[in-house]
């Protein structure tokens, strides 16, 4: 008795399609993180490591005080999840934020949007593996679409060799920041891996600042270092500046994570990668808020392109890869 071909071969589910429901949250996310580079120009002058530690540890008892409101308990990190928290905090706060920030001292924040908004073709390559499944033909194929459109938007920009390597730094703590969290998703959810990982960060930074930030004047006696240079760091910031730590604080940080992870829960971190390619947008048109030159053809080009890119990653009926 013979069988037909189609009987016998194995079958591929179609990837589901995804609900706008779960992708909000992500696009704005990656708006508030385009935003960022922006408002990280004000930070160049002040101390790095105490400003940042300052938004970590503000945006961390933020997390807490809504997580309480909210009823949403969050679980003790156990075993090989310090390590995946740690990563997150190491790669995704630390050292993405060195990068932005001393990365605009030698780039234009184009090169930097850019950079970032190159991570969905590693998300739609590593984030599925990481999640026990194969990455989608689907996304693969409009990954570099959006970088493309990403690219039309905000053009090449301005650089030196220095810039260079902090936007590829830039680019590969961008994507540990979601496929690190892969792992820790599942049992800790949004709330707890965005509160872990922030108060990790805040840590880090705080020990970075003490240890390895420049001594300050102090007193007739000499140059002040270790908390007192951190303190005396913090007093120096300005008024403009503090606004800067307060917004990415409260946005870019309790908000947009939460946000972010919501939707990485939701859809997978490949198709979440996806909606990298709002930071480009949104770094383009917080700039444009800020003072610079209106959008010009090559802009609306590369936003329609960005469209088109996720169109075709984020619907549904495509076997995996």
């Amino acid at each position: 008795m013979s069988t037909s071909a189609s009987s016998t071969a194995p079958s591929v589910a179609p990837m589901p399609s995804v609900s706008p429901r779960d992708l909000a949250p992500g696009v704005i996310g990656m708006a508030l993180v385009g935003s960022s580079v922006t408002v990280s120009r004000s930070l160049v002058g002040a101390p790095l490591f105490a400003s940042q530690a300052v938004r970590y540890a503000a945006a961390a008892l933020i997390l807490i005080a809504l997580a309480r409101v909210a009823g949403v308990p969050l679980l003790r990190p156990r075993g090989r999840e310090w390590l995946w928290l740690a990563g997150i905090a190491g790669t995704g706060l630390v050292l993405f934020n060195v990068a932005v920030v001393r990365g605009v001292a030698h780039a234009e924040p184009a090169v930097i949007a850019v950079a970032v908004a190159s991570v969905p073709i590693l998300l739609g390559l590593v984030g599925p593996l990481l999640e026990g499944g194969r990455p989608s033909r689907r996304v693969l194929l409009a990954a570099p679409v959006v970088v493309a459109g990403s690219v039309l938007v905000e053009g090449t920009g301005r650089t030196d060799a220095a810039g260079v390597g902090w936007a590829v730094l830039a680019l590969a703590c961008e994507a540990g920041f979601t496929l690190l969290a892969v792992p820790v998703l599942g049992r800790h959810g949004a709330w707890g891996v965005s509160v872990h990982a922030v108060w990790l960060g805040a840590v880090m930074l705080a020990g970075l600042a003490v240890f390895t930030e420049r001594p300050v004047s102090g007193t007739a006696s000499g140059p002040v270092s270790g908390p007192a240079a951190f303190a005396a760091g913090l007093g120096s910031l300005t008024a403009g500046q503090w606004a800067a730590v307060g917004y990415l604080a409260v946005l870019v940080t309790a908000v947009a994570f939460l946000l972010w992870y919501r939707t990485v829960a939701a859809v997978g971190s490949g198709r979440a990668g996806l909606l990298t390619g709002v930071a480009p947008l949104a770094a383009a048109g917080a700039g444009m808020l800020g003072g610079g030159a209106a959008p010009g053809p090559a802009v609306w080009l590369g936003l329609a392109v960005v469209i088109a890119g996720l169109a075709l990653g984020l619907r549904g009926g495509d076997a995996r890869a």
